[in-house]
């Protein structure tokens, strides 16, 4: 009586593992890729809410001039605005009683990113760049 042996060779093993292998390579950077830009997202929704809280303040006060973020400001200082992990810094840059310019600057895992500025005009730079989305 003859037994058929019953499992995977080290070869078919050793290809699995291969072909894992090299869809983790593919894989993981895009998901990081897409990561890094929720969170790019998140940063740009936070100035333009802070934008949106500085025409609340010219509203009420009749200047920009004053207004701060953080604790005792018109807006928290970091963003996402939820309470995950923050990995922007939100700032005003320049404020005048009737211009202001504010920032999004990135840290930890999106320190690479480049600052993030929206102008009262509605101008908008990332980094070097003219706008968010090219």
């Amino acid at each position: 009586m003859k037994f058929k042996l019953k499992g995977y060779t080290l070869v078919e093993i050793v290809i699995s593992i291969a072909i894992i292998g090299i869809l983790a390579a593919v894989a993981i950077p895009s998901y990081q890729g897409h990561l890094a830009k929720s969170r790019r997202g998140d940063a740009e929704a936070s100035l333009s809410a802070l934008a949106q809280a500085m025409e609340r303040y010219y509203t009420e006060k009749s200047t920009y001039a004053g207004a701060t973020v953080g604790a005792s400001g018109i807006f928290p200082n970091e963003a996402p605005l939820d309470g995950s992990t923050k990995y922007y810094d939100l700032s005003i840059v320049t404020q005048t009683a009737t211009d202001f310019k504010i920032k999004a600057a990135p840290k930890g895992v999106q320190a690479g990113d480049g600052d993030l500025t929206l102008s009262l005009d509605g101008s908008r730079t990332w980094g070097t760049k003219t706008c968010w989305d090219c």
